[in-house]
């Protein structure tokens, strides 16, 4: 494979631009971007047109998943078929993926944007917790599901909101182990994400 330095400078940015992405190494870089320079041009157009409408991708202002293009809520959240008197409660976007792909769950959701993390300096204020204290009473809501990751941080976020929720009188659930410790909610699969759900314990 020749060095980037002596490739064409649009090339050299293709490359240097996919590595800044999560688990992309540069010959993995240069292998997509080789791959889309000679594929057909709809391939590039098509990228570029899903890049390009990518901004359009707002936060749900109720549970902070994702939302349509001109949209403030989710689908979730706008679907009267839901349980709206359920929240569970993740880290990120990609764990509502993992869960809806159950097909378990018939509840909404609440997005934290992460977990608390003295070390990183991320504490309370920084996620999405007074809006979650905010949407019990407004809400009715009567369980909220604590679906952390099963790791350190995700371990003592669940036992601060737990702190923080149980005087709002509603109830207060863990996902039940079976998630392997230190693990990610997104990359369990489907049987052992149905198995913690349906059992689920109280909190502690």
């Amino acid at each position: 494979m020749p060095p980037v330095t002596t490739l064409p400078k649009p090339l050299q940015r293709l490359i240097q631009a996919l590595e800044r992405l999560p688990g992309i190494g540069p010959k993995t870089a240069s292998r997509l971007a080789f791959y889309l320079l000679r594929a057909p041009e709809e391939v590039s157009r098509e990228l570029q047109q899903a890049l390009a409408e990518l901004p359009s991708v707002t936060y749900c202002q109720r549970c902070f998943y994702f939302a349509e293009p001109g949209q403030t809520l989710c689908p979730i959240c706008q679907d009267p078929q839901r349980d709206h008197t359920t929240v569970c409660v993740v880290e990120d976007p990609l764990d509502v993926v993992a869960i809806e792909r159950t097909g378990l769950y018939q509840g909404v959701y609440h997005v934290l944007h992460g977990v608390l993390s003295p070390i990183e300096g991320i504490g309370p204020d920084d996620l999405r917790i007074r809006e979650l204290e905010a949407r019990i009473p407004r809400e009715g809501i009567q369980e909220v599901i604590l679906a952390t990751n099963p790791s350190l941080e995700g371990d003592a976020t669940a036992a601060y909101l737990a702190q923080r929720l149980k005087p709002l009188g509603v109830k207060v659930t863990r996902l039940a182990q079976g998630l392997p410790t230190g693990g990610d909610l997104e990359y369990a699969d489907q049987a052992t994400l149905a198995r913690a759900l349906l059992g689920r314990q109280p909190v502690e």
